[in-house]
C-alpha cells in the first residue's frame, strides 16, 4: 500500500492543535504586551533617571543606577521593609498551605451542607482586597495583638533568638489574616484530591495500610505538583495585598519631594526581584519532590 500524502492545504493534528491552544491565549497575550508588558518597560526607563512632571511633558534626567543604590544602601527603611516581607512570606507561605491542605481533606467528605462550607472558606477571597479589608485592618480585626502581650508568650518570646523573634511574633498576631489567603487554595488541593483514584486507597487498604500511611504515601506525593502551584499563588498573593506595606511605602515615595517617579520605579524593580527570589526558592526546595 502506498503512503498518502499529507497535501499543502492540510494541516496536521499536533500543528492544529498549536493553532487553536494560540488562538484562545492571543487576547490574554496582546493584553499582557500592551498592559503589562509596555508600563514594565517604561517603569524600568524611569528607574535610570530622575522624573519630573511638569504640566507640559515628563522630563528625565538619566542618573543611571543612582535610585538603585539609593534604595539599597541609603534607605533603611526600605531594606528593613524587603526583610520585614521576606520573613513573613516564608512564615505564612507554610501556615496557608497546611491550612488549605486540612481544609481540603475536611471538605472531601461526604456530609451534609458540603457547599455552604465550601462557600464559607472562599469568602475570604472576595473580601482581602480594597476598601473593604483595609477597613477590618484599621479596627484590628485581622490580627491579634493581644496574644502576644500574654505573659507566658512574652516570656516564651524572649528566651527566642532574635531572628526567630519576629517572625513567631507576626505569626502569632496575624494568623487570622494568614488564614484569610487560604480560599483558592482550598479550592485548587479539593480538585487535585478529587482526581485521586480510590481504588489506590482500596488496594492500600487490602495490604494492610492504614489511613495516616495511605496519607503520606499516597495523598501527598499526589497533590505534590499542587502543592508547588498553591505555594507560587500564595507568595504572588500576599506580595500584592493592598496592605502590603513595601508597596504602600513604594507607593508613599511616588510623588515625594526626596523620592519621585524614578526611586519608586527603582524600588518595584528590586521589590519584584526580591519576589522572584521567593518563588525561586519555594520551586527548588517543591520541585524536586513533584519528580518522585
Amino acid at each position: 500500500m502506498k503512503k498518502t500524502r499529507l497535501s499543502r492545504n492540510e494541516i496536521k493534528p499536533a500543528t492544529r492543535e498549536a493553532l487553536q491552544g494560540l488562538a484562545f491565549v492571543f487576547l490574554w497575550m496582546l493584553g499582557f504586551a500592551l498592559f503589562t508588558l509596555l508600563p514594565l518597560v517604561q517603569t524600568f526607563l524611569y528607574s535610570l533617571n530622575q522624573v519630573t512632571v511638569t504640566a507640559e511633558e515628563i522630563q528625565l534626567v538619566p542618573v543611571q543606577w543612582a535610585n538603585y543604590a539609593r534604595a539599597l544602601f541609603t534607605d533603611p527603611t526600605f531594606v528593613d521593609l524587603l526583610i520585614e516581607y521576606a520573613i513573613e512570606t516564608l512564615v505564612s507561605v507554610p501556615i496557608v498551605l497546611i491550612f488549605a491542605l486540612i481544609i481540603a481533606l475536611f471538605l472531601n467528605l461526604r456530609f451534609r451542607l458540603k457547599g455552604v462550607f465550601r462557600t464559607i472558606f472562599f469568602l475570604p477571597v472576595i473580601i482581602t482586597s480594597g476598601p473593604v479589608i483595609r477597613e477590618l485592618v484599621e479596627q484590628g480585626v485581622a490580627s491579634v495583638p493581644q496574644l502576644a502581650n500574654l505573659t507566658i508568650i512574652t516570656q516564651f518570646l524572649t528566651q527566642l533568638p532574635s531572628y526567630l523573634r519576629a517572625p513567631i511574633q507576626y505569626l502569632l498576631t496575624s494568623f487570622i489574616i494568614i488564614f484569610w489567603f487560604s480560599g483558592v487554595q482550598v479550592l485548587i488541593y479539593l480538585a487535585s484530591l478529587q482526581k485521586i483514584d480510590p481504588s489506590v486507597y482500596e488496594a492500600a487498604s487490602i495490604d494492610g495500610a492504614s489511613g495516616w500511611v495511605s496519607f503520606w504515601k499516597i495523598t501527598l506525593p499526589a497533590l505534590s505538583g499542587t502543592t508547588l502551584v498553591n505555594a507560587i499563588y500564595t507568595i504572588v498573593t500576599l506580595s500584592h495585598f493592598s496592605e502590603n506595606k513595601v508597596i504602600k511605602y513604594i507607593y508613599s515615595q511616588t510623588y515625594a519631594v526626596q523620592g519621585g517617579i524614578g526611586y519608586a520605579s527603582a524600588m518595584s524593580f528590586i521589590y519584584f526581584a526580591v519576589l522572584l527570589l521567593l518563588i525561586g526558592g519555594i520551586y527548588l526546595l517543591i520541585a524536586p519532590q513533584t519528580r518522585k
